[in-house]
């Protein structure tokens, strides 16, 4: 069985689990606490992080974006990053932007401060970093609104890694409860047409014990 090495909250692992499921792979999730650094799981990866892809016949794959890039590689049929070069250089441009950009000014900041620190028992969060990714979202959602205002899709007319990367980014804050939606309705929009997808089913499904969501994160119409 194919296996994906994971943790709670972690937008590289849910852009890995979208993918597999958008390509219907059958696999199986094992939650990994990275920072008990096994030393079964150091030796998958010694950088010691999650995702962490085992496929069947045991070769391993280290990374959600290799990851990603592994799997529109080996299993072709359900293509994720297009065809045409334009629209594979507007995807893989998109997913940076929200892998790295968003991640950096957004995730770090609230995901950070407001779960990491809390599940690691690092003290208070830092209400000043925490206000400064409430501030860079917004830039975020008004960017998800241009974009959509002019393709059907982030990345152009067909479902891509580009919206993968986006909504990985974006349900880890959501589960949080920190994206205000209400004021971006674009984004908004194009959020609900995600959540709408069956690839991304388990992800509303999470749950972690003594971290429920709010109660509009698993609600395909919010």
């Amino acid at each position: 069985m194919r296996t994906l090495y994971h943790e709670w909250l972690s937008p590289f692992c849910r852009m890995a689990r979208v993918v597999l499921a958008e390509k219907e792979l059958d696999f199986q999730l094992v939650l990994e606490k990275a920072w008990e650094r096994r030393p079964e799981f150091l030796a998958m990866n010694p950088a010691g992080e999650t995702p962490v892809l085992v496929e069947p016949d045991g070769e391993v794959v280290v990374g959600g974006e290799p990851i990603t890039e592994y799997l529109e590689d080996v299993y072709k049929d359900r293509a994720l990053i297009g065809t045409a070069p334009l629209t594979r250089a507007e995807v893989r441009r998109l997913a940076v932007w929200f892998n790295v950009k968003f991640h950096r000014e957004v995730t770090v900041h609230i995901h950070g401060e407001k779960f990491l620190k809390r599940f690691l028992y690092e003290g208070a969060p830092d209400s000043q970093a925490v206000r400064a990714g409430m501030t860079n979202i917004r830039t975020h959602m008004d960017y998800v609104g241009y974009l959509t205002d002019r393709r059907l899709w982030l990345g152009g007319d067909e479902f891509s890694i580009a919206d993968i990367a986006a909504a990985a980014q974006f349900s880890v804050i959501d589960y949080i409860g920190d994206v205000p939606w209400e004021q971006h309705e674009p984004a908004k929009d194009w959020y609900a047409r995600v959540k709408s997808r069956p690839c991304f089913r388990s992800i509303l499904t999470d749950y972690i014990p003594g971290f429920p969501p709010p109660t509009h994160y698993a609600d395909l119409d919010f």
